[in-house]
């Protein structure tokens, strides 16, 4: 179906979703919100795609969350009564973080290709992909802090894991501009690009190889790895046993064998449609 915020591509296995309001930054508008969860989860639905590409158009990334946001619906709204308006606000911000927590429980990895500024809510969202990429220009920034609040969407959970907690903490504690160069070595970025151009074509390289890998397989890497973040190192030993023991395919061990002695592309199942 088409959507406002952004546009979707399908090539080659790779589902790119690409953030159209180049005018506005690629703002969070309340309609962004509302898409963003049900495009991942129809793309994580339908199995068809192996790996999600998001990118954006135009000079930055995102600048976050939008001030419409501000402007409409329980965040902003007052019945009179504190504890009736902090339930609802409580309510509404779960819904932005399952906007976000849609990337991180996607069937299939979720690559982010940055350039320009990431700000706000932005950093929040590409705390929940599993891996970054930018242009040598973008920069990161934890904005909520220097506009008089905590960062409540995802960041916090996922970015003291992704990249040293001081740095974690400096960048929320300062609201400051963290520059390509310094996110690449403290691991919020794998790789930099010289260009927009170059990031895309590197990135879209990336997924392709992806995409050229068991299904199955891939998305127990990031059940696994989703799940080692949160668990202790047996419990994880445990669950990857239990995850082996049911979803092994010996079809697909097989046929990467038989793919490679024959110099060819290996054929997988794609992951069966959920229907919900």
């Amino acid at each position: 179906m088409p959507y406002n915020c952004f546009d979707i591509d399908y090539i080659d296995r790779i589902a790119h979703i690409t953030f159209n309001r180049a005018e506005k930054f690629n703002s969070f508008t309340p309609q962004f919100w509302a898409e963003l969860p049900k495009a991942i989860n129809e793309i994580s639905d339908a199995g068809e795609a192996r790996v999600i590409v998001l990118s954006a158009k135009g000079k930055h990334f995102t600048a976050g969350m939008d001030i419409s946001v501000f402007m409409e619906g329980d965040l902003v709204s007052k019945s009179g009564n504190n504890h009736i308006d902090a339930e609802a606000f409580r309510y509404q911000v779960a819904t932005l973080q399952d906007s976000f927590s849609a990337l991180e429980n996607a069937r299939q990895p979720v690559l982010a290709a940055i350039q320009g500024g990431t700000v706000g809510a932005g950093v929040d969202l590409i705390s929940a992909c599993d891996c970054r990429y930018a242009t040598k220009d973008a920069f990161f920034c934890i904005q909520e802090t220097a506009i008089g609040m905590t960062a409540d969407v995802g960041t916090f959970p996922r970015l003291a894991k992704i990249i040293p907690e001081g740095w974690a903490r400096q960048m929320a504690y300062t609201a400051e501009r963290l520059p390509a160069s310094k996110a690449k070595e403290i691991g919020l970025i794998n790789e930099l690009y010289e260009s927009h151009d170059q990031m895309l074509d590197g990135v879209m390289e990336i997924a392709s190889r992806i995409a050229a890998h068991s299904p199955l397989a891939v998305t127990g890497c990031k059940a696994l790895i989703n799940y080692a973040r949160d668990h202790t190192t047996q419990d994880c030993l445990d669950y990857v046993g239990l995850w082996n023991a049911s979803m092994l395919s010996a079809d697909d061990i097989r046929e990467s064998y038989v793919a490679k002695s024959e110099k060819r592309p290996a054929q997988y199942d794609k992951l069966k449609a959920i229907k919900k």
